[in-house]
């Protein structure tokens, strides 16, 4: 059984680049735990969906032609495969998605023409165990760099100067404003929070906000980066909290590489340094963006310690206030 939503907290994943590792991480909380596990999946998509289950994507058989679905099992802290029917991959198929909407999953991927781009969709029927196809949109223009998300009962199809919306109640695309992102650009992250998605690029110099229902982008302040870092991947927005954030790995002066993690205020239009502390380790986001579950402690492998430090520091926050 799942624990109640009152005993989980939200945590960030990251895999560990060297190992089947994974960290889950709460930085507003300083809370940081490592889980080894006897099998990871190589994922190639993660997506965590409002009921709280974690779907990961891996390739399998020889050929690379079909994609498994792995389901983390909270109770367990272990990952196995949920049942479902494997997902075929298209020739000349380029990035893939995992995305939730209305608890149902869908499978976003490109065909990379030379001239032309095709954006496929198909949706998991759980009744039939099957992956079914839903209404395919047909670009004029090459697909690039590109990422797909949900936000509220729609997905949104994004590149930096194309932008689309799937309404699955009507299996019809429309289109979009789209960002018109210039070519620095061309590696973006982006995340969504109610009826907005928030993007931003490589340097993070500049984030911006679409709102779904205006149809509208608008500029928003980008990192200040005082100490003149610099970003040495791609950064990941997520949200935790009901919070904005991004996670950034940079490179000081002495060519030390770190992790940075800010929170945006909106009000102020800035980005806060949470100052936070991960494990000397390198780490990739095993989505577009950084996924965020509701995880309950105990469950994890060799938490007990972390609990305890955990515990420690918010009795000594409860003094304080």
């Amino acid at each position: 059984m799942k624990p109640r939503l009152g005993m989980t907290t939200e945590m960030v994943m990251l895999s560990d680049i060297e190992s089947e590792d994974l960290l889950y991480m709460n930085p507003r909380k300083g809370t940081y735990i490592t889980c080894s596990y006897d099998y990871l999946p190589a994922s190639t998509g993660m997506t965590v969906t409002t009921d709280n289950n974690i779907y990961m994507l891996e390739n399998e058989g020889e050929d690379y032609d079909n994609l498994a679905i792995f389901k983390y099992n909270h109770a367990e802290n272990m990952w196995g495969h949920d049942g479902m029917s494997a997902v075929s991959e298209f020739p000349n198929e380029g990035a893939g998605f995992l995305v939730e909407v209305d608890r149902i999953l869908y499978y976003v991927s490109t065909d990379r023409g030379e001239d032309i781009g095709l954006v496929r969709i198909r949706k998991y029927n759980r009744h039939a165990d099957q992956w079914q196809e839903c209404s395919q949109l047909q670009l004029d223009i090459a697909v690039d760099e590109s990422l797909a998300l949900s936000c509220g009962t729609h997905l949104y199809f994004i590149m930096r100067s194309v932008m689309h919306c799937y309404d699955p109640s009507q299996n019809c695309w429309c289109d979009c404003t789209p960002p018109n992102l210039t070519a620095r650009f061309s590696h973006f992250t982006a995340v969504a929070i109610g009826t907005e998605i928030f993007c931003t690029a490589f340097q993070f110099t500049q984030t911006m906000v679409y709102d779904t229902q205006s149809d509208c982008w608008q500029k928003l302040q980008g990192w200040t980066n005082p100490e003149a870092l610099s970003v040495s991947h791609l950064p990941s927005l997520f949200v935790l909290e009901n919070q904005l954030h991004i996670l950034l790995k940079v490179y000081g002066k002495h060519g030390t590489c770190n992790y940075l993690v800010y929170v945006y205020d909106r009000s102020a239009d800035a980005w806060r340094d949470l100052k936070a502390t991960l494990p000397n380790k390198e780490y990739y986001a095993p989505a577009p963006m950084c996924p965020v579950a509701r995880i309950y402690v105990p469950y994890l492998k060799g938490a007990q310690k972390h609990i305890t430090s955990y515990a420690f520091q918010v009795n000594l926050q409860d003094k304080n206030a």
